[in-house]
């Protein structure tokens, strides 16, 4: 700014007024300023100014996601973005990894760059330990899982039911012999969506103790090998549950590998693109991602605005999707 004023031959105060669009200055002074500003490049400090103009703040959201190369994270990260721009506000996003330490540093990292709220998806087994109580006014919204150990708005799945609507689809098609392909027991929505389908099958008269589940796949190749595991076995399953799209992926793969794509029914859970474009198509329970995403932007907005009601838990359906692989009949 003093080069700017240096150049413009004003005084720091004008150039002030001139970039915060403020009165009080002559026209010839302005036109100086704005050549200077566009000669020198000069690019306005939107924390400081926003910090004086609008009650300490900085026009900025810390948005933690699980990977923001998962389009599930994706597509919660653009609705997020396009509901907040509205209100001039950034949107800084951030992958977790799905590791609690990395959690706590990252929230670290958004509070000393003083944004105004956070919107995250939890991971550490309690929240309580990761943000600080200093900053425990700060407005936040937790989204896809709950917190635990601090009370906040969240917006979520509804994850057990989801499951347990897979289940009854298949079981619904004549399967009796099932399996289930889940993400990593620590992560909440996994051990939902666990839950809801073997309950489901467990009403339905099939023993659970009988359903092969195997879990702790946090990615494509692991559920790849999985799938495989299972189809190799002495009695392998003719319907199979996969709990998330990287998951779904892996199993995908591993049913074209072994020549089972027409064979083995498959449900999974996120939609993806293309997944009408498969042969057959896959059968999915489809999350609504980008409501998700606009209701939490909502809620973080209404937590900047002053909205002091008790914390809540927003449900957003999830939604059963046919389009083939979970229709397949049992094999002999």
């Amino acid at each position: 700014m003093r080069d700017v004023a240096a150049l413009a031959g004003v005084g720091i105060k004008t150039v002030s007024r001139v970039v915060n669009d403020e009165p009080g200055v002559s026209e010839a002074k302005r036109v100086r300023v704005l050549r200077a500003v566009e000669q020198l490049n000069y690019q306005v400090d939107m924390a400081a100014g926003s910090l004086r103009r609008t009650g300490r703040r900085t026009l900025s959201i810390g948005l933690l996601l699980p990977s923001v190369a998962n389009p599930f994270s994706g597509e919660i990260h653009r609705a997020i973005e396009d509901a907040l721009a509205a209100r001039g506000i950034a949107v800084f996003a951030a992958s977790l990894d799905d590791d609690p330490e990395r959690e706590k540093a990252l929230v670290a990292a958004f509070l000393r760059r003083r944004v105004d709220g956070l919107i995250l998806t939890p991971i550490a087994k309690s929240q309580a330990h990761v943000i600080p109580e200093h900053s425990r006014d700060l407005p936040i919204v937790f989204i896809d899982r709950e917190p635990n150990g601090l009370d906040a708005d969240a917006v979520v799945s509804d994850n057990a039911t989801g499951g347990a609507r897979a289940a009854a689809h298949l079981l619904s098609h004549g399967h009796t012999r099932l399996a289930y392909l889940g993400d990593r027991t620590d992560i909440q929505t996994a051990r939902e969506r666990r839950r809801g389908f073997l309950e489901e099958l467990g009403r339905s008269g099939i023993p659970v103790s009988a359903v092969p589940a195997i879990e702790g796949l946090h990615d494509e190749e692991a559920a790849r090998l999985a799938t495989h595991e299972l189809l190799a076995s002495r009695n392998p399953p003719t319907a199979i549950f996969s709990s998330q799209n990287l998951v779904t992926f892996g199993a995908m793969r591993a049913l074209k590998e072994a020549g089972a794509s027409n064979k083995v029914a498959l449900v999974g859970f996120d939609d993806f693109a293309l997944a009408d474009m498969m042969e057959p198509g896959i059968t999915l329970i489809a999350q609504h991602p980008e409501r998700i995403g606009k209701l939490a932007a909502e809620r973080i907005l209404a937590r900047i605005d002053g909205d002091q009601s008790l914390p809540g838990t927003w449900v957003v359906p999830s939604e059963l999707i046919v389009r083939g692989s979970g229709e397949l009949p049992p094999f002999d």
